[in-house]
């Protein structure tokens, strides 16, 4: 197994514990509250995705009330909007808010796999080039029990008896990419065994740097989440395995990054799929025949959404197990910490402890004293805050207030969250108790009368399903001009942050 902390590091840790009293933390990790500063931002409903209640049968789908499971918002250079919704449709919004389908993804894939909350079709990206070249790529959950398909990894010390579960990423080829429906052909890229006893954390996300240009080292190459593959929480004897996280024969818990196309067209190094592993990936160049060349990071339990900034910043958010929620700025080669790590604090399951167990840092570490061969958030919160991190972006639109901020939230509670994206650069300097501080962001609407009206994103999901729901399913999305999408896969409804002036 190879590992990227060094072992006089881990000498110098152990001689840290031998001196640092390490009690549990047994509650309130983080004391001090997320609160909100007058940072205010109003939101407006945009158009709602249509109804498809029972298109799955009711024990294949984990939220089968909900309206249309929304994921992801993406537009085109030429205007166009898409959206997904997990159920299995990729919609084309017109310049009227009405979405059309664009493709029926559940009539390929009829392994699907829809009972998670990332399940059925995750997550779709378009080519830089789309307009050109027509290619736009998918994430989908297939089961595994009698698949006909071989997966191209399975996790190590695992065989195809133990497989439950297949993360497939696919390629699509629009024969005319200015078309409003879909027709062409499809490539399979990649396909991921899972091996627990149900699918959390599964790849869920495809994505292009937004700031690469022609030319640039990283232009067209695609990256996907980080992921554990269910090893944290998923279920079943092979869950919590802290064996399958810091390795780098493994891809569990790594960020891919990798040039989509297939090494019989660009002559170059094959990686566990049909793509090619691009030579600027550190473990790519490493000389080391036990490291997979197509990890950009690793060390992460679930993170499900990256972005960049202007000046390349790479960020991801990543869901935590049960204590720390955190955002981290991203680069090759960096391990992240996923299982010893959460947030600037210890995890106890690699030390025979329980997952939701934490204790302290040396201070040593703390103060960055001593490197451990980790890389820490810049920001995080903790559960008395929320549960679940979700997207993030840099913000530098039209909303004043917003800007320099980087925006994100809380998936289950759809809290709206925003950092001084200086503050989070600031942060990134090795020593793991810098963090940014967060402030919540109070969304209001403006009624038939013009008067403002504070509310939350749980406000606006009851008012449109007539019921009141425990979690708000947030994800946010950005514009091709920087705007941001706050979605709902309770109501199926994508909303926009838009300035106090947008009627």
């Amino acid at each position: 197994m190879a590992i990227q902390t060094p072992l006089a590091a881990w000498f110098v840790l152990a001689l840290c514990a031998t001196t640092t009293v390490h009690a549990q933390i047994t509650s309130n990790p983080i004391p001090e509250p997320i609160v909100k500063r007058g940072l205010a931002v109003q939101i407006k409903d945009a158009v709602r995705l249509p109804d498809t209640r029972g298109m799955r049968p009711a024990a294949q789908d984990i939220s089968p009330e909900a309206w249309a499971r929304v994921s992801y918002v993406r537009e085109l250079p030429d205007g166009r909007r898409f959206a997904n919704d997990s159920r299995g449709i990729l919609y084309w919004i017109d310049a009227g808010n009405q979405p059309h389908v664009y493709a029926d993804l559940s009539k390929v894939f009829l392994n699907g796999v829809y009972s998670r909350l990332e399940s059925g079709f995750i997550a779709f990206a378009f080519h830089p080039e789309f307009a050109k070249n027509g290619l736009f790529y998918t994430v989908h959950l297939e089961a595994g029990p009698g698949n006909p398909q071989k997966p191209d990894f399975v996790p190590i010390g695992y065989s195809a008896k133990d497989i439950t579960f297949h993360d497939v990423i696919t390629e699509w080829h629009a024969t005319n990419p200015a078309a409003n429906v879909f027709e062409g052909t499809r490539r399979e890229l990649l396909r991921v065994a899972q091996v627990t006893g149900n699918p959390s954390h599964p790849l869920g996300a495809v994505e292009f740097n937004s700031t690469a240009k022609p030319g640039d080292t990283d232009y067209g190459l695609l990256y996907t989440s980080g992921s554990d593959m269910g090893f944290s929480n998923g279920g079943g004897p092979n869950a919590s395995n802290p064996a399958q996280t810091q390795r780098l024969d493994s891809i569990v818990t790594a960020i891919l990054r990798f040039d989509p196309r297939s090494p019989r067209v660009t002559h170059g190094q094959k990686g566990l799929g049909d793509y090619t592993i691009p030579m600027a990936n550190k473990f790519a160049a490493d000389g080391d025949p036990k490291t997979l060349g197509e990890i950009y990071a690793y060390g992460f339990r679930n993170a499900h959404r990256l972005s960049w900034d202007t000046d390349g910043t790479m960020f991801a958010s990543d869901i935590g197990m049960d204590q720390i929620e955190e955002i981290n700025i991203v680069r090759n080669g960096e391990n992240y910490g996923w299982m010893k790590r959460e947030g600037y604090f210890e995890n106890a399951r690699p030390r025979g402890g329980a997952l939701n167990e934490l204790y302290p840092l040396p201070v040593e570490i703390l103060d960055g004293r001593v490197k451990d061969g980790f890389t820490y958030p810049v920001a995080m919160y903790d559960h008395d805050e929320g549960r679940s991190v979700t997207a993030g972006f840099a913000y530098h639109g039209k909303i004043a207030a917003l800007r320099g901020k980087f925006i994100f939230g809380d998936l289950f509670r759809g809290r709206v969250f925003a950092c001084d994206i200086a503050a989070m650069k600031k942060a990134d300097d090795g020593i793991p108790r810098t963090v940014a501080p967060i402030e919540e962001i109070q969304l209001y609407i403006r009624d038939a009368d013009g008067k403002r009206v504070d509310v939350s994103l749980l406000d606006l999901i009851e008012k449109t399903m007539g019921k009141r729901t425990e979690r708000a399913d947030l994800l946010i999305g950005r514009s091709r001009d920087g705007e941001l999408f706050i979605t709902s896969r309770q109501d199926g409804t994508i909303r926009m942050l838009v300035p106090d002036d947008v009627k």
